[in-house]
């Protein structure tokens, strides 16, 4: 929680919790074969205070994207800060 969650509050989290499930590691050894970045402009959002992915790392990720935000949020935007994450959406 206090590496994925700790921006949301404790309702959200526990929500969140309950929908937690294993991720195969083959995922973090797959070839890519395609990706649509390279033929359709990207946005990324860069969340300055993430706990997992480090902002520093994001930034270098990000610079295959066509464009680049950063929101002062964790990991999960999306639950933390969904008005944000709908307005930057409607604007693209």
């Amino acid at each position: 929680m206090d590496t994925f969650l700790h921006d949301c509050d404790p309702d959200t989290q526990a929500q969140a919790s309950d929908h937690l499930s294993r991720q195969s590691v083959q995922v973090t050894v797959q070839l890519v074969a395609a990706a649509a970045w390279q033929q359709v402009p990207t946005t990324y959002l860069v969340c300055a205070q993430d706990g997992g992915t480090p902002a520093r790392l994001q930034r270098e990720f990000a610079r295959r994207a066509s464009g680049v935000v950063e929101l002062d949020a964790g990991h999960h935007p999306f639950l933390s800060q969904p008005a944000a994450v709908r307005d930057l959406l409607l604007n693209l």
